[in-house]
């Protein structure tokens, strides 16, 4: 991900070697294992792809973005019933859990399950923060933690309705706090001010004139 964001082709060869070489390692293990090889693999995927794009091999339709993936979900859904799996079942257990909310309600959504209108959703994160202010005020960590994960889904299903992976917005965030804390350590050190003297009015004003300065 890093490599795909810094857009540096020569690193991204690289590092599909890394992920290449990952997959054809698994396979030979599986494959000493007398269970499948490579090709395998391959033809399962080769027919996966027609199966799931029948606008594509079969009816030569063209579609819209979310109708392929809501079509691909339903595809997915009917071969997954012959297996008594469910619709959620696909996803994996150890995804970091903001990207995890943001599929599992693109998920769902693709059986209209999903709200109708964006402004209802700021108007359920209006009432879940107030549940969790009422929460905070009898001071029980257990039902904090509960009302604050309510708050942070509602907030990853307005992403979703924006249309923006709230996993990238994050990481930009992120990524622009380290910029402007990376500025306050510079003009300290300018300064010849440590850290840990620096206080709270310097630190602030530090982080302002970062912002102005478009760090």
């Amino acid at each position: 991900m890093d490599t795909i964001e810094t857009k540096d082709d020569q690193r991204l060869k690289e590092e599909l070697g890394d992920l290449l070489l990952q997959i054809i390692f698994h396979a030979q293990i599986a494959k000493e294992r007398k269970k499948f090889d490579i090709r395998e693999v391959i033809e399962n995927l080769h027919q996966k792809l027609i199966e799931r794009h029948p606008h594509v091999f079969s009816e030569k339709k063209k579609l819209a973005t979310e109708e392929v993936l809501k079509n691909w979900e339903h595809i997915k859904l009917a071969a997954s019933r012959a297996k008594k799996k469910s619709v959620l079942s696909g996803l994996p257990r150890h995804l970091p859990a903001l990207l995890k909310a943001y599929r599992l309600q693109e998920k769902v959504a693709r059986f209209n399950f999903d709200w109708e209108r964006t402004d209802e959703i700021f108007l359920k994160i209006e009432e879940e923060i107030k549940e969790l202010r009422r929460a905070y005020k009898k001071r029980k960590k257990e039902d904090m933690e509960e009302e604050l994960g309510d708050v942070l889904f509602s907030w990853v299903n307005l992403c979703r309705h924006l249309k923006i992976n709230p996993e990238f917005a994050l990481r930009k965030t992120i990524d622009k706090f380290v910029k402007r804390f990376n500025y306050i350590e510079r003009r300290l050190k300018q300064k010849k001010i440590s850290l840990h003297e620096a206080g709270l009015p310097l630190l602030d004003s530090l982080w302002e004139e970062a912002k102005r300065s478009a760090v």
